[in-house]
């Protein structure tokens, strides 16, 4: 787990998700607007979360729906211009993740010098979006070829609106991905953004792959978040930390304050 203190420079770290509007080839994007209305809603939510004491920032362009399994090259495109004019803006630790892409978040990764990725990278899902296949052999050379190896991926085992094809528990399919894809660290979720992560998935998750860090990646609140992280190694938070925990508003400093300093002394007690 050296690779956590190192990247951000704490325990138990805490990734505020910076959530893109909508962006040029969506369904729901506002062509009135433009693009920079996208930046400029990133920079707000971007500051929110720094100014609350965030330790990570991840972008991700949650506002895509209904997403896609092989993005448009529109996507990336849009989604490096944005983190490009925020980059001035960046003063904590960041990554990346194209809705629901692995090999365009190790891309898009590269090329703006984000230190990690959360991705679905094995395994086969039905899903609210279709049919999920993946091939970690490619992704894994797709990341050399690249010259990305210093990008950390973090599998998303559990994903949201989907269940793994096949009979396997849990336990087994994180030990095998742990064995056959050496993830830099997983993630296990509840059943979409903001929905709370059952704590007996997380922790037969965590005690199947031992040191292989686990980030709890849905549902993390002001409530539950000492529970949460008795468990796991960090967590990815977006819900909460929105004006009056709504997927849809834009970030909340105090909301963001509040769980941070909870957090703060949590790691004060360990």
């Amino acid at each position: 787990m050296d690779w956590l203190e190192a990247t951000f420079g704490v325990k138990k770290p805490i990734i505020g998700m910076c959530h893109f509007a909508a962006l040029p080839g969506d369904p729901d994007y506002d062509e009135a607007a433009g693009l920079q209305a996208v930046v400029e809603r990133a920079r707000t939510d971007l500051r929110a979360l720094q100014d609350g004491g965030i330790d990570a920032v991840m972008f991700s362009n949650e506002f895509s729906l209904p997403y896609l399994t092989k993005v448009e090259p529109i996507t990336s495109i849009a989604m490096a211009r944005v983190i490009a004019e925020l980059y001035p803006d960046i003063s904590v630790p960041f990554g990346v993740n194209v809705l629901w892409d692995g090999m365009a978040s190790i891309e898009l990764a590269k090329a703006t010098d984000a230190r990690f990725v959360r991705e679905i990278y094995t395994g086969v899902y039905a899903s609210d979006f279709g049919l999920w296949d993946t091939d970690v052999g490619a992704a894994a050379r797709h990341r050399r070829s690249l010259g990305a190896q210093d990008v950390r991926l973090l599998f998303n085992i559990v994903p949201e609106a989907a269940r793994y094809l096949g009979q396997r528990d849990v336990a087994d399919i994180a030990r095998s991905t742990v064995f056959n894809a050496k993830p830099d660290g997983l993630c296990v979720s509840g059943l979409t953004a903001g929905a709370e992560t059952d704590t007996e998935v997380l922790q037969v998750v965590k005690q199947a792959v031992g040191d292989t860090p686990v980030f709890v990646n849905t549902g993390v609140n002001a409530a539950n978040v000492k529970d949460q992280l008795a468990i796991a190694d960090g967590a990815v938070v977006g819900t909460f930390f929105k004006v009056d925990g709504v997927f849809e508003n834009p970030t909340d400093r105090e909301r963001t304050a509040a769980l941070m300093q909870a957090v703060t002394e949590l790691r004060g007690t360990r």
